[in-house]
């Protein structure tokens, strides 16, 4: 056992690092409520109102999230580097300022009606701030828990798919143009979002090399599919399971982020609601992307993650057929794939830190998962991208085409793995911290 594991006294709570770092998220997490304020923004910047915005006026406002989630995905490699260089505090405060200026810029310039202004200030300030803050916790916590590595990357991003939830509730009313309207809500939350963060920042602390819990010894299902040593960067991209696990990451997002990305349009035009009741979709979504990232996690440690994925994939095909038979009049049905969609969406970035860190190690974590967020940004694109510019109907088809395929590649990594033997020999405590 690690010296540290016996000085425990000394360290700092892991689990009040843990509380933090799952506030630090939730204020992230608002922006999966971007389809909240897409018609809103749209009718804004048309001079109509947001129930008479058509779908060519939309698009160019809906392409502001996938701008968010590209910068937030290249940023998170140099995210993960950088918390390892200068510590987890200090990135996550500087995300966290980046986050909430880039919101607050956006709010003070909606006025000017230039969409160009909020690719920049929501879409990239605002997605480095997030992809430089929404890494920090993964890495950190990774090895402050070597002994709960798939739950407590499900805790640590439980509250990113949360974090739409209350603004998708409470937003709604003020942006309306009888109340404070879209711009000065923006302002206030980009203020209210730099606080939480920075603040939160500010309990994070590097765990000591060698940390392991008092105690703690690897059980031999554990030993079995982790890696004895700590890949870096360079190693890991060149090993062929680093890119199958990038495309399991890619495509999940893909199907995930194509919902919610439209998900307030799409609940109004399937089911002929108003978007107040829209909003409870995307709830419904944000909430059960909380829980899956929290509940898929916490399986894939009994199960293993090559099947917890594929039968995150099984799961997505049978809601997104089930999505395409709803009509007007089925809203409360419309509920039912929505929260299994969110479900397995926030699965996927509940596990796949766990799936990186047993394939390639936990010290050098943060950089490799954060170049598989690159990931995050293609699915980001091309999820929305699709919807928004086919007709729904035809789009979840070519969805569910796609998560058919995917279907084969957990099974592929799980081959590729088994394939390198001299990396999983053996564990002991304190290794992958």
């Amino acid at each position: 056992m690690s010296s540290s594991a016996l000085n425990t006294s000394t360290q700092p709570n892991r689990w009040l690092i843990a509380i933090a770092a799952f506030v630090l998220q939730l204020a992230l997490g608002s922006v999966y409520a971007w389809s909240v304020f897409s018609k809103p923004i749209a009718g804004l910047f048309n001079g109509i109102p947001a129930g008479k915005v058509t779908a060519a006026q939309l698009a160019p406002i809906s392409l502001t999230f996938s701008i968010t989630l590209l910068a937030l995905g290249v940023t998170a490699a140099f995210g993960g580097y950088l918390q390892l260089r200068y510590g987890p505090r200090a990135v996550a405060t500087v995300g966290g300022i980046l986050y909430g200026l880039g919101i607050v810029l956006a709010g003070l310039t909606l006025p000017v009606h230039n969409v160009y202004l909020l690719y920049l200030t929501y879409g990239i300030i605002g997605g480095i701030g997030i992809g430089l803050a929404y890494i920090v916790p993964l890495a950190m916590l990774l090895r402050w828990f070597p002994d709960r590595r798939g739950f407590i990357t499900g805790l640590a991003v439980a509250g990113f798919g949360l974090g739409a939830l209350v603004i998708a509730q409470a937003v709604p009313p003020l942006l309306a143009p009888t109340s404070i309207g879209v711009a000065s809500t923006f302002t206030y939350l980009g203020i209210v979002y730099l606080i939480v963060v920075v603040g939160a920042a500010q309990f994070f602390r590097r765990a000591p090399e060698g940390y392991a819990p008092a105690g703690w010894t690897p059980s031999a299902t554990t030993e079995a599919v982790r890696t004895s040593r700590d890949y870096t960067l360079g190693e890991a991209l060149r090993e062929p399971r680093w890119y199958v696990l990038w495309l399991i990451l890619a495509l999940n997002v893909t199907a995930g982020a194509a919902l919610i990305a439209v998900a307030s349009p799409l609940a109004q035009k399937f089911t002929v609601v108003d978007a107040i009741a829209a909003a409870v979709f995307v709830s419904t979504i944000s909430v059960f992307n909380g829980l899956g990232r929290l509940l898929w996690a916490w399986l894939s440690d009994s199960i293993g993650r090559p099947f917890t994925f594929l039968a995150i994939f099984i799961v997505q095909i049978v809601a997104f057929l089930f999505l395409a038979q709803i009509g007007a009049g089925g809203f409360a049905l419309l509920l039912i794939p929505g929260a299994l969609i969110g479900l397995c969406y926030g699965g996927g970035f509940g596990t796949m830190p766990a799936f990186a860190a047993d394939f390639f190690g936990a010290k050098y974590s943060g950089i490799i998962y954060g170049a598989m967020l690159t990931a995050w940004s293609a699915g980001g694109i091309v999820g929305p991208i699709l919807i928004s510019n086919m007709e729904y109907h035809t789009a979840i088809y070519v969805i569910v085409v796609i998560l058919a395929v995917a279907c084969a590649l957990p099974l592929l990594a799980r081959f590729l793995n088994q394939r390198q033997p001299n990396d999983s020999i053996e564990v002991v405590a304190g290794d992958n911290s």
